[in-house]
């Protein structure tokens, strides 16, 4: 499978219905991010191997980078944070080329506003191509800190209204469109 945006997509949208569909009880029961982030994984899973995304993994609060180190990014200030997110999409450093593909933040809607803005800082920072211009074109060295997702994805859901809006990142900005969802 080609790796790209449309390529990206299909994927990511039968998850989000297969997910929806399938975890309703729990989103409505209003259980945890991280139960809801590592159900989501689990439908990301079944559609990349649908499509024939093999050598990826869809994995929840993953805090590591080669060699067991913690995954850093480069604040807006410049400064190095030690980072989570809540689902990411990567290869764990097997395929050197294309190792991150979707970095994924999850919030509740009656999260604060102060935190929402700190998960879409980090989306921002994890899509970026590269801190300050330096990235490695070998294929085999990885940068300092964590960048070059292809792709980022805000989930917030509202389980009060049954819907959930879908804001996307790429290359270190905020789409413009943000999709809203009903479940």
């Amino acid at each position: 499978m080609k790796i790209n945006s449309k390529s990206l997509t299909t994927i990511i949208e039968p998850a989000l219905d297969d997910f929806f569909k399938h975890e309703l009880t729990s989103i409505l029961a209003d259980v945890s991010e991280r139960s809801l982030c590592s159900r989501l994984a689990l439908h990301f899973e079944t559609h990349m191997k649908a499509n024939g995304l093999t050598g990826y993994y869809a994995d929840t609060e993953y805090n590591r980078k080669q060699e067991g180190e913690v995954k850093t990014i480069l604040s807006g200030n410049m400064e190095e944070i030690q980072i989570t997110c809540d689902m990411i999409v990567h290869s764990r450093g097997e395929i050197p080329k294309k190792d991150n593909l979707i970095a994924l933040e999850m919030a509740k809607s009656n999260k604060s506003s102060s935190d929402m803005q700190d998960d879409r800082n980090r989306l921002m920072a994890l899509t970026k191509t590269s801190f300050n211009g330096v990235w490695s074109n070998d294929g085999k060295t990885f940068p300092e800190h964590v960048c070059g997702y292809s792709k980022g994805l805000y989930l917030i859901i509202n389980h009060h209204k049954r819907t959930a809006e879908l804001e996307s990142y790429y290359r270190g900005k905020q789409s413009k469109a943000t999709v809203s969802l009903s479940f």
